[in-house]
């Protein structure tokens, strides 16, 4: 195959708003993360926040064979999530919950594309660059702090990698696991460069909160753009304890 026509290729998938790309760490989020989890020997992954299981199932594809503990409150995406896991021994699914930094119940909006649903409120920032975001709605659902569940999925011994995407909830979750963070060895989370949630975590301050806890930033891929301005607005953070 000849470069001129790889390039060809390339060209045609840009003219359809798709980027083609080696993969390879460095510019592949799936292929650093994998490499990441198994230069770290991770081998148990909490999904925190996981929707209908998209992460997990992407980790599988990319070849992680360890197991996986995901975490969901809304319910028809909880519904998808245990379907999904259904076939994979290695994939538990927690009972239905969101995680905070408290124990009981909440009120969780609904967002119209339903990925943007959270528990605190959406900012302007983030309705003006995805309409799609706004509430349409709301349920109750019953909340707990990481500490309060974790004893039953992530034992001491573990090589535990947390992955935080939990739309403005990030600082909560933390908040939530202080008896969790000194055992784990990696984690993920959606960072904001400018607020997108009522009170979420700005960029440079979850860097330093993160380094204070001994863990060194790793990877940034963005996820969430401006398509008007280009402007990146949020971005996953990926971080390793530097001693390993």
């Amino acid at each position: 195959m000849t470069v001129q026509f790889l390039l060809f290729v390339k060209s045609m998938c840009s003219s359809f708003g798709i980027d083609i790309r080696r993969y390879m760490p460095g510019n592949s989020y799936w292929a650093s993360i994998a490499c990441m989890l198994a230069h770290n020997g991770i081998n148990l992954v909490l999904d925190v926040g996981a929707n209908t299981g998209e992460f997990a199932t992407m980790l599988r594809k990319s070849g992680y064979k360890g197991r996986i503990v995901s975490f969901e409150p809304r319910i028809e995406a909880y519904e998808e999530l245990v379907h999904n896991a259904n076939n994979d021994p290695l994939w538990t699914i927690a009972p239905r919950m969101a995680l905070g930094d408290f124990d009981g119940e909440i009120s969780m909006n609904i967002s119209e594309n339903l990925v943007s649903s959270s528990i605190v409120n959406v900012l302007d920032a983030h309705l003006d660059a995805a309409p799609e975001s706004r509430y349409i709605g709301s349920e109750m659902v019953p909340v707990f702090r990481l500490d309060t569940v974790t004893g039953t999925y992530a034992p001491s011994h573990a090589r535990t990698f947390l992955k935080i995407d939990t739309q403005g909830l990030e600082k909560q979750v933390l908040a939530g696991a202080s008896r969790l963070i000194p055992q784990l060895k990696g984690l993920q989370l959606e960072i904001s460069l400018r607020p997108m949630y009522e009170g979420d975590g700005r960029f440079v301050d979850m860097v330093q909160s993160l380094g204070n806890m001994g863990f060194e930033a790793c990877g940034f891929f963005d996820v969430f753009s401006d398509q008007r301005t280009g402007n990146m607005l949020q971005v996953d953070g990926i971080f390793f304890r530097e001693n390993g």
